[in-house]
């Protein structure tokens, strides 16, 4: 595939053809579902489409085995099952707004791309999103999907409450002060607990925001500015195909609050100031991107690279991701840059963000402030599952972890070596799912 057919499947990325239309009926025998990629036919055509809360209980109740499908962003099969499947795509409703507590309250199947637009007319905010917004938001936390801030959680920081059914298809309520620690487990739950049907999330004050983008960052500059260069705006990202041992584009988002266009510096660490809007890949346009050039705009226009207005075709790519220590970083890109000759024959683009320490049990992110290293690649598996286990080892030193939604070849011993609340977690699965209703190949397999 060429850059000129990428941006046709997947600038723009996610919503009509990703999600299957409304269906009359709960269950539906029908042809396996895709995954948005579509490099994944799931296993079975037996999908439920509950629209309630009682219709997700029987479901529950009456399967023997079952996994949840949220938004189908994921590259692996986290959310493939042989038996049943239950997409949450009819509860997809705001339930509540809570203004003196800062929260709202959103079913199960609510994609950011429904909810930020509401948020911003009632004068709030979330404090970061992913680089696009189709993805489901009860999908998004239970993988530890991200955003870009050296200051920022991933997304799933910001869950403060839960409502999941279980293995016996009762509504349980988490929250922090209900279930202590154990709440931190649930969150980044990988829907190995059971089925999220509602989620309750923090939010601020609504701000703007404005982005820039500069060109040809020369990649030794990171060696001794690295921090200091993502910490220049409240999210940023440095794009890079490997080669040249440049950053082709770094994206600096910044909260402001001006109306007019903001006056930028023509420099940035030897990266000048772009003249016009960008694309990643360069010699894309970018019309299904977030305005840039210092134009001001609510901060769900900006936070995310791709625009929501757009209704993408399926994404023809795959995608990785990597985390690793921020102490680690320049030592990571170096590592990566040492295979640029095999990478970039088989690479759209990189992507290296940052992603502040959390206390979730099962994020990448546990305890430490990372580096993330992601890759989009062209639809070239057999290529890339040889690549996965060079760069797995390139970035073994640093201890790296896998995104959940990603493809990873890595070993796992290895990964469950790499999760320190593995055993607490394996102890909260059991008490929620005594039965392993909700496990699947792909849980058996990484966590067990």
């Amino acid at each position: 595939m060429n850059k000129r057919t990428f941006l046709k499947t997947s600038s723009a990325l996610l919503a009509g053809t990703m999600i299957s239309p409304a269906l009359p009926s709960c269950r539906n025998e029908q042809k396996p579902l895709t995954n948005w990629a579509e490099n994944l036919t799931y296993g079975t055509g037996n999908v439920s489409y509950p629209k309630t809360l009682e219709e997700v209980q029987t479901v529950i109740r009456e399967a023997g085995k079952i996994r949840a499908l949220g938004s189908r962003h994921s590259f692996n099969a986290i959310a493939d099952s042989s038996v049943h499947q239950l997409s949450l795509q009819q509860l997809d409703k705001v339930v509540s707004l809570d203004h003196q507590a800062n929260t709202v309250t959103v079913e199960g199947g609510m994609t950011y791309g429904q909810l930020c637009e509401y948020l911003h007319k009632e004068g709030f905010a979330l404090h970061n999103l992913a680089s696009l917004p189709h993805i489901s938001i009860a999908g998004a936390c239970a993988t530890g999907t991200h955003g870009s801030g050296i200051k920022n959680g991933n997304l799933a920081t910001a869950v403060a409450g839960l409502e999941l059914v279980d293995a016996a298809g009762e509504a349980k309520t988490l929250t922090p002060n209900l279930n202590g620690d154990m709440f931190e487990g649930a969150v980044v739950g990988l829907g190995g607990l059971g089925v999220v049907t509602k989620v309750t999330l923090t939010v601020q004050p609504t701000f703007m925001m404005q982005q820039a983008v500069y060109r040809n960052l020369p990649m030794k500059t990171l060696a001794t500015n690295f921090e200091t260069i993502m910490a220049s705006g409240d999210s940023v990202s440095l794009f890079t195909d490997w080669q040249n041992e440049r950053v082709s584009q770094v994206w600096i988002k910044k909260k402001t609050d001006a109306t007019a266009p903001v006056k930028l510096d023509p420099e940035f660490y030897g990266a000048t100031l772009a003249t016009k809007d960008m694309h990643p890949l360069e010699d894309l346009s970018a019309e299904n991107c977030t305005s840039q050039m210092g134009v001001p705009g609510p901060w769900y226009e900006r936070m995310p690279h791709f625009r929501m207005g757009f209704t993408p075709s399926s994404g023809k790519e795959l995608q990785s991701e990597y985390f690793v220590p921020i102490e680690h970083a320049y030592e990571g890109i170096m590592a990566l840059v040492s295979l640029n000759s095999r990478i970039t024959p088989h690479l759209f683009i990189s992507e290296i963000r940052t992603i502040a320490a959390d206390t979730l049990w099962m994020s990448p992110h546990y305890g430490k402030t990372c580096v993330a290293f992601h890759f989009t690649w062209k639809p070239e598996w057999e290529a890339v599952q040889k690549l996965l286990p060079m760069i797995e080892e390139k970035l073994s030193p640093f201890n790296a972890r896998p995104h959940w939604g990603k493809l990873f070849t890595m070993a796992p011993a290895v990964l469950q070596s790499r999760i320190q609340k593995l055993p607490q977690f394996k102890a909260l699965m059991a008490e929620y799912d005594p039965k392993a209703k909700f496990r699947n190949a792909f849980l058996d397999s990484a966590l067990f």
